[in-house]
């Protein structure tokens, strides 16, 4: 039996150890602070303890005992989360996954991967090639995030626009509900009209419902050869048209964007200068380049852009390290501004929406933070804006925050107006509670309250998280 020490005292615990005595618990200080925070880092962590189980049977066993004691349980994956989903600041027991981190199986007929859920999204995408395949989900935490966590948030990330969010890969699930009960969802079917599709209704819970134990992943052909390209712009309000003109010509991937300031902490931050000069907004597109027919249509969309004034520079990549090279200057921002402390935000309108939102939002953020520096990046592809607000030096944690929020109650009315959402990929949490209203009707809500309850009749997972009971 693995003991942290000095030993646990709470007598709750030492029921959980009789009961389970090959479960893994820890409660010193550093792992407390550790599994209790996500990379918010808004509240200060104090759970319980830190349950690590190996097994379906040990999950299903731990949430039976929270429900006999009340204790909360807070499922935690790699914990890379941005808007406090993962957080367990109340005394409740972190039910940790990362134990449970195998592939289980796979199906060369249906393609599928079975994996535990608390596998690694890169060590999920390197054991899909193993098979000659791919699982295409792909994002700039691929090496610490989970996949249960992927799937409790319906991840996106930079390949939207090709692949879709995380949903579209699901096959099948394996949950433990609140109230300790096994579920096995679809079991890889791809047709099932036998009534709701709980799988779905699992995915983007955000640990509320059920805890994902075990996924069958769908897999892909290895996508065709791919080229990257650095596209300089102007302006802002030319970046839908430069979209348009790629989209039109060419297989896009990926078509992400970013600012002038996101570039230079980026590289302050150690990647390398791409253009001799310096420009407002900077776009990278990859795109399928398998034939010289489509290197001539990437090379006439440019020229095209070029001749409009919509682009004032580019570079295309000659080679896989200078491709990596590329994309290290839109993967690399949150690393290179999270010294900061930044405030985010996480917002998607529809595509066709974009450019009105995207004047109005900017008008709008000008205008609240003349003070602060304010770094835009995004998936333009799917609608999806990251809008992360640095914080001064000087400046008060709290002091900071609350400017923020003053300012998203301000982004979530104009989100309502447009028909967005106030979290596109990253989940709603703590950060974006009492926002949800922009986003969802009173009536869906008071829905989403009813399927909770019956998931979780005691309430004991992951509760305050997405909206309170």
């Amino acid at each position: 039996m693995h003991r942290s020490h000095p030993p646990m005292t709470d007598p709750r615990l030492a029921d959980l150890q009789q009961s389970l005595p090959d479960l893994r618990l820890k409660t010193d200080a550093a792992d407390l602070e550790h599994y209790g925070r996500d990379w918010t880092r808004r509240w200060t962590p104090a759970p319980l303890a830190i349950a690590l189980p190996a097994t379906v049977d040990e999950v299903q066993a731990v949430v039976r005992w929270a429900n006999r004691h009340g204790v909360a349980v807070v499922p935690s994956g790699g914990r890379t989360g941005l808007s406090g989903g993962a957080v367990a600041a109340n005394g409740e027991l972190v039910l940790s996954l990362e134990r449970m981190n195998k592939v289980l199986d796979f199906d060369a007929v249906d393609r599928t991967l079975t994996v535990q859920a608390g596998m690694a999204l890169e060590a999920v995408q390197n054991a899909a090639r193993e098979h000659g395949l791919v699982y295409p989900v792909d994002f700039g935490a691929r090496g610490s995030c989970s996949i249960g966590g992927n799937i409790a948030t319906n991840a996106g990330g930079i390949r939207v626009i090709r692949y879709g969010n995380t949903r579209e890969w699901i096959a099948g699930l394996t949950v433990v509900t609140g109230a300790g009960e096994v579920l096995e969802l679809n079991r890889a079917l791809v047709k099932n009209s036998s009534g709701y599709d709980l799988r779905q209704l699992l995915i983007g819970s955000e640990g509320t419902l059920g805890i994902v134990v075990e996924a069958i992943l769908r897999l892909a052909d290895p996508p065709p050869p791919t080229n990257v390209m650095l596209l300089a712009l102007p302006s802002f309000e030319v970046l839908m048209q430069v979209f348009a003109e790629f989209r039109g010509r060419l297989r896009l991937e990926a078509f992400e964007f970013f600012t002038d300031l996101a570039l230079r902490h980026v590289l302050a931050h150690g990647a390398q200068k791409p253009l001799e000069d310096e420009y407002p907004y900077y776009v990278v597109t990859e795109f399928a380049s398998d034939d010289e027919a489509t290197e001539a249509a990437a090379m006439a969309a440019f020229e095209h852009c070029m001749e409009q004034g919509w682009v004032a520079d580019g570079v295309i990549s000659q080679s896989d390290a200078q491709a990596q090279q590329i994309w290290r200057l839109r993967e690399g921002i949150t690393e290179a501004v999270a010294r900061y402390k930044p405030y985010k935000n996480d917002i998607s309108v529809r595509i066709s929406a974009m450019p009105a939102f995207l004047a109005q939002t900017q008008a709008l953020l000008g205008e609240a933070y003349p003070h602060f520096e304010v770094v835009w990046f995004g998936h333009i592809g799917d609608g999806n804006l990251h809008i992360n607000v640095l914080k001064p030096d000087g400046t008060s944690d709290a002091e900071f925050v609350t400017q923020c929020e003053q300012v998203t109650k301000l982004l979530a009315q104009a989100l309502l107006a447009h028909g967005g959402s106030i979290s596109a990929e990253h989940g709603i949490g703590l950060v974006k509670k009492p926002y949800l209203s922009s986003t969802r009707s009173a009536a869906e809500i008071e829905l989403m309250r009813g399927i909770r309850r019956v998931f979780d009749p005691n309430g004991i997972l992951n509760p305050g998280k997405l909206f309170d009971a």
